[in-house]
Formats: structure tokens, C-alpha cells, sequence
């Protein structure tokens, strides 16, 4: 079942298209990577989808509630996660949860209840009672994610979640990403680092200059990019001194050496491994192990869009 449907959406600033005739659709407990450089709309994109934003033209429906015409009806089934977080700082982690649940309409009792809930469920429990202002980075990033599970949403919008805080933090709150998707919360997420992308998510969208320029599994996206075929070779010896023999051999390939005793064959298409091994075989070189090296979502990224993750994980902001 759909959970998320957006059609033909368009969003200009004046002169500037910031989200160009976009579709897509975000399935029922599914996480869903949302993908792009610095300026490529997904700010843009996400407002509209939770009602923040009013589009030029297009639909968005969630869990069949039309966005633009019922939006706080829509609302109440989304928890929200921005990139900054909105909870109070003189207030305690447990009195944050409880005004957020409060603010949804929730009793005392099942707002309570709730908070110690989601204080142990984030590993907060021992810092419950202090005020937020002095809680650690990633303290306060999984504590702004709890404040967004306190009525239970259907839909959950992460807009880079583990941006800036420490490795533990950041693996708990994957971990909890996962542990909610379990649960059924549909997860819509936004991030810069494209290994925790490909870690998590089912499906995944890029978009660039305001238009989607590729989706799908990290298995369709891998696919549906061209791309040559690498063998890695392990041997018994070292083998420079024969490369140059390799390839004059076979012109099809190109032989890269990685360690002495360690190559790399790459080629266009796939060729028979047989007439390469007995060639190394007459040299008395014995091959150990040969694995196929496949393209990563990385690769999937750069080729797509022609920026470097490294930019990428650099930016922020932006439409």
C-alpha cells in the first residue's frame, strides 16, 4: 500500500524553479532516501510535503489525506524531525516529551506514560530530569526524535538525523530507524552521508536541480547505471612484472595493481576469468581468490549527479 503519493510537483521562487514536475510515491512502512546536493530542492520538497509550503502546481496525498487542502488533518499523522531542533532548553527531556504530547492533544496520564516510554527506548532514562540545554549533541538529536514519536505518527520525517554528533549516537539512532521501521512507521529521510543511505533505506530517490534524475532499490539503482566490470585478483606472488604482458594478452582488459601480490582487471563487459588464470598459471603465478568488485551507492551517486560525496557531506541548507 502507498503511504506517500506526490504528482507533477512545482515549486518556483519567482524566476527560480527550486522543485521541477517531480513524482514519487513512499510505500507503507517503508524507509524512503531522499537524496541530492546542497540547493537540489529536497528542503523544498519536504515543506510542501508536510504542509509548510504551498506548491505552484501538483498533488501530495499521505496515507490519502490531501496535503494542500487538509494539512493539519495530515499533520497529526506525521512526526517531524528537522535539522534543528525545536524543544526548550530550560525544560527537562521528560517535560519536553510531556508538552509535546500535550500539544497533540494527549492525556496526562498516557503523555506520561509515553515520555518514560521513549526515554528508555533512547537511552535517556538517567537524563530525563535535566535540562535539555545540557545534553550532548547527539543526546539532543535522539531527544528531538522522541518528541516526534510521542503520539505514535503514522509517517515519520527525518531531515538528516545524524548530522554532526558522535558515532554511538549516530548508530543508535540507525538502529532505532530500523527498530521503528519494524514497528510499521513509514520513514521518509533526508541525508548527506550516502553509506547510512544505502544502509537503511528501501528505496531511494536523487534529485538534482529540482528534478529527480533517478529511483529505486540500492539494487535497481546499481543496475540501471552503466558501469565496467572489476575482478579482484589475490595471487601467490608479486605480479607487476607481468601486467604489461597481461594486457598485451588480452586487449580487452585493463590491469590495475593494487599490492604487489593483489590486481585489479576491469572491463567493459563480462569476459571468461579460465583464459586469464591459465595465462597467470604459465607464469607460475597462482591465483588465490577473484571476487567481483560491484559498483557502491557512492559510485551510483557521483555518476548520477557528478558531485563528490565528500561535497556533499559538506552542505547544508538550502532549498
Amino acid at each position: 500500500m502507498t503511504m506517500i503519493c506526490v504528482k507533477n510537483l512545482t515549486k518556483k521562487y519567482g524566476n527560480f524553479t527550486a522543485v521541477d514536475d517531480i513524482s514519487f510515491d513512499v510505500k507503507k512502512g517503508e524507509i524512503f532516501g531522499f537524496l541530492g546536493p546542497n540547493g537540489a530542492g529536497k528542503t523544498s520538497t519536504i515543506n510542501m510535503m508536510i504542509g509548510l509550503l504551498k506548491p505552484n502546481s501538483g498533488k501530495i496525498t499521505i496515507n490519502e489525506i490531501d496535503v494542500i487542502k487538509q494539512a493539519k488533518k495530515a499533520q497529526e499523522i506525521m512526526g517531524i524531525v528537522a535539522d534543528e531542533s525545536n524543544l526548550y532548553n530550560e525544560m527537562d527531556g521528560f517535560a519536553n516529551l510531556c508538552f509535546c504530547g500535550a500539544l497533540y492533544g494527549m492525556g496526562k496520564k498516557e503523555r506520561e506514560s509515553k515520555a518514560r516510554e521513549l526515554l528508555k527506548l533512547f537511552r535517556l532514562q538517567d537524563a530525563g530530569n535535566r535540562p535539555f540545554k545540557a545534553y550532548s549533541k547527539g543526546m539532543k538529536r535522539k531527544l528531538t526524535i522522541a518528541a516526534a514519536l510521542i503520539h505514535s505518527p503514522e509517517m515519520l520525517f527525518l531531515d538528516e538525523p545524524t548530522t554532526g554528533i558522535d558515532v554511538e549516537s549516530s548508530r543508535q539512532i540507525r538502529e532505532l530507524i530500523l527498530q521503528l521501521k519494524n514497528q510499521g512507521t513509514t520513514i521518509f529521510i533526508t541525508t548527506h552521508y550516502i553509506e547510512e543511505a544505502e544502509r537503511l533505506c528501501d528505496r531511494i530517490a536523487f534529485i538534482v536541480q529540482g528534478k529527480i534524475v533517478a529511483s529505486g532499490t540500492v539494487f535497481q539503482l546499481m543496475n540501471n547505471v552503466s558501469h565496467s566490470h572489476n575482478i579482484n585478483l589475490i595471487t601467490n606472488k608479486d605480479v607487476q612484472d607481468y601486467t604489461t604482458a597481461l594486457q598485451k594478452r588480452f586487449k580487452e582488459i585493463t590491469v590495475t595493481v593494487k599490492k604487489p601480490d593483489e590486481l585489479v582487471i576491469k572491463t567493459a563487459k563480462r569476459i571468461p576469468l579460465l583464459p586469464i588464470l591459465k595465462f597467470l598459471h604459465e607464469k607460475d603465478i597462482e591465483v588465490y581468490e577473484a571476487k567481483e568488485i560491484h559498483p557502491s551507492l557512492e559510485d551510483v551517486f557521483v555518476k548520477l549527479t557528478g558531485i563528490e560525496t565528500s561535497v556533499l557531506q559538506k552542505e547544508k541548507g538550502g532549498f
